[in-house]
């Protein structure tokens, strides 16, 4: 005998819905800042730029103080270390976005780990101890999180047992996040090294979605409240034949469609070691017809943002002005690339930064349903 149990409605998360709508409105996209600690080194060190806490406190200050940043960023994903920081005049970064109309948001995952049983293959950790870092998080002004798991593609991999792993793991945290009124992003990335061709990425990227908002739905995340992060499904660094954008884009859709709710509030692509140029190309072509795309599309994007930049600043005080007009370019440019513009193959200067209208915001009305009963063994 089985007994129906209603279980109790969600807790209010339009706040959640309209900041998880807000992060996509607009044409904007995020900026992508919550490097570790050891990864900003590596790119410090690649530029003969000093690796040590104030120098990534001057770096990330020269990027969050940009003039016009709101204008094209919706919001900013921060690391732990960047959070808690300020500029030189003792303001704290998370004020200084919150002033320029940019949502801060942080990294909480603590990286992907060897999957005991599994070699080659990892699970991303980080939740020991989430509900209480998520607090202290949200108490210091953080709107939304990011968790990121990664699958490599092999003769065998991603195995069943990696891809439940870190699904189960990204719905536990998105539940987490829910409960402690941060929207949540999710971030499956199937990576790019490998010589498997796009089919076998479009086939596994599939899998793994399927997998992540099964899991999803198993810990009763509300996917309005939340924004995917995937990748694009492209061959591998190695694979002989790389195919077209527009093929790329094709595909893309394709597989998102397949697998993604159209409930979901939103997609924001990472770049996932791709050129800044190539992925906003990339990101120009799956915008190419919007009747095809059920959620917005938009962009997640660090390096293939912040690379000119990067290298223009080159740890210089003097370079600090070029560098942020380069990230300003960049982030035009993405901006162009949810428009279905890629302007830069088109020839044409790219605009006066500063000077691009936003489109106008279309909030959609969300009505957020009760569970749907289910029924217990007795």
């Amino acid at each position: 005998m089985t007994t129906a149990t209603l279980l109790p409605e969600p807790t209010d998360l339009s706040s959640l819905v309209e900041t998880a709508q807000l992060l996509v409105a607009e044409d904007k996209g995020l900026l992508a800042i919550d490097e570790s600690i050891s990864t900003c080194n590596k790119r410090f060190a690649a530029l003969c730029i000093a690796q040590d806490e104030p120098t990534r406190r001057a770096y990330r200050e020269l990027l969050v103080t940009t003039p016009g940043l709101g204008d094209f960023i919706s919001g900013v994903i921060l690391f732990d270390e960047t959070i808690r920081q300020h500029t030189s005049d003792g303001v704290p970064f998370l004020t200084v976005l919150t002033d320029a109309g940019v949502v801060p948001g942080i990294k909480v995952d603590l990286g992907a780990k060897p999957l005991a049983g599994h070699p080659g293959e990892t699970v991303t950790e980080g939740l020991d101890g989430l509900r209480q870092r998520l607090g202290e998080y949200a108490g210091m002004g953080a709107r939304f999180a990011k968790w990121r798991a990664v699958f490599t593609i092999g003769a065998a991999s991603p195995s069943r047992a990696c891809t439940q792993a870190n699904a189960h793991a990204l719905a536990r945290y998105a539940a987490l996040c829910q409960e402690a009124g941060l929207v949540a992003i999710v971030e499956p990335e199937v990576l790019m090294t490998g010589a498997h061709t796009l089919a076998r990425c479009a086939q596994v990227t599939e899998d793994v979605l399927h997998e992540v908002f099964e899991q999803l739905r198993t810990q009763e995340v509300v996917v309005e409240a939340m924004l995917l992060k995937p990748n694009m499904i492209l061959a591998g660094t190695d694979c002989a034949e790389q195919e077209s954008n527009q093929t790329v884009a094709a595909a893309t859709i394709t597989c998102l469609r397949r697998a993604v709710p159209a409930a979901v509030a939103g997609v924001a692509f990472l770049s996932g070691g791709q050129s800044g140029d190539l992925a906003t190309a990339r990101l120009a072509a799956i915008n190419a017809d919007p009747d095809l795309l059920p959620w917005p599309v938009a962009f997640s994007f660090g390096r293939a943002i912040q690379e000119p930049a990067l290298s223009i600043w080159a740890g210089q005080d003097a370079n600090v002005r070029a560098a942020q007009q380069a990230l300003l370019i960049r982030a035009s440019s993405n901006q162009d690339a949810r428009r279905g513009d890629d302007t830069n193959a088109k020839g044409r200067p790219v605009k006066t930064v500063g000077t691009l209208p936003p489109a106008p915001s279309r909030p959609i009305e969300v009505h957020l349903l009760p569970p749907t009963s289910r029924t217990e063994p007795a």
